[in-house]
């Protein structure tokens, strides 16, 4: 019963009657039935009652167990598949413009708003840091890392350090975090320097600054800002319902303006493997609490990134499932 006024509201943006639910589906119960069923979904969190309509609209936990427990990842349509290797193909081999592409086609083919998140360097393997000095309070950290990446940090002291502290400290973060990844250097950075011993002068200063600040120090993943948002058009979704005031378009206006928040929210999902779905008032955030963002991660060599879509809890989420699920598969066979 679930299932059937979710995706009759979902083809139709129209509450959902018993009477029309039991003439468009072969439930083999009668109407009185499928209304009273009706009731008790609504009593239990799953359907709401608009008060100018006699239908039923489901809600954000309606969509989650619809999502949960009726809805599989399905092979996509040859011809679908066929469309999207070729878009994405079309044109150059920079990650950006593949990226570009892929969250256009993916917008297209799904009629939702296409997000992409460029690879997130959080996995790879830390092989060697240098410390080289610019001035005489002003450092530059330069990581090397797995797959030849180069990432680079400044690092502000107090006061001037010695050339011998820059090389004292240099030695110990390479004894310390070499070979681990840039989140484990994060995660585990205070616990490994605390019981370290210095002997020239200025290094334990130099020091305290990475154990103080090492959080943000290492936090230099590409994509972190919103430079590694990636948008399609946002156009593709001015025809649906939701977004036909004027309010519910400045909404959506505010959510693809503030792409820094959308790197977070995106960042959040690159270590998760497989479809990732947040639907309405499952966000932190209340500026989506009105969509659904669906998500999955891909791969290029050691780095993670994420495709998916964002558009109102109302979605054909079967389809949209498949295009992002493959999509992903696509984007890794292009990258890895």
């Amino acid at each position: 019963m679930l299932e059937a006024v979710i995706q009759m509201y979902v083809e139709t943006a129209e509450p959902a009657g018993s009477r029309t639910v039991s003439r468009r589906y072969e439930l083999g119960v009668s109407a009185a039935t499928i209304r009273n069923t009706m009731s008790d979904l609504e009593e239990k969190g799953y359907l709401f009652h608009p008060h100018t309509s006699a239908g039923r609209i489901p809600t954000d936990k309606a969509y989650r167990s619809y999502v949960d427990a009726l809805v599989a990842v399905a092979p996509l349509a040859a011809p679908l598949r066929d469309r999207l290797t070729e878009q994405i193909t079309a044109g150059g081999s920079a990650i950006e413009a593949i990226l570009r592409r892929a969250a256009q086609s993916l917008g297209v083919l799904t009629q939702e708003l296409g997000v992409a998140l460029g690879p997130q360097i959080d996995n790879s393997i830390l092989q060697r840091l240098e410390l080289v000095r610019l001035s005489a309070e002003r450092v530059l950290v330069v990581l090397t890392l797995s797959g030849g990446t180069i990432r680079t940090i400044f690092v502000e002291a107090r006061g001037e350090i010695a050339d011998s502290a820059l090389a004292e400290v240099a030695g110990m973060l390479n004894q310390r975090l070499a070979g681990l990844s840039l989140r484990e250097i994060r995660q585990t950075l205070g616990s490994r320097l605390r019981d370290s011993a210095c002997s020239e002068g200025g290094a334990h200063e130099l020091l305290n600054i990475f154990v103080q600040e090492g959080e943000q120090l290492f936090d230099v993943g590409a994509g972190d800002g919103e430079e590694g948002v990636v948008l399609g058009q946002a156009s593709v979704l001015a025809d649906q319902p939701e977004f036909s005031t004027g309010e519910s378009m400045r909404r959506l206006l505010e959510l693809t303006d503030t792409r820094q928040h959308l790197a977070q929210v995106l960042k959040g999902r690159s270590a998760q493997p497989g479809i990732t779905i947040s639907i309405g008032n499952e966000h932190a955030d209340p500026r989506l609490e009105r969509f659904t963002v669906v998500t999955a991660e891909y791969h290029a060599g050691d780095l993670t990134g994420v495709i998916g879509v964002i558009g109102p809890t109302r979605m054909p989420y079967e389809k949209v499932i498949t295009l992002v699920h493959h999509t992903s598969r696509l984007l890794t066979e292009l990258l890895d």
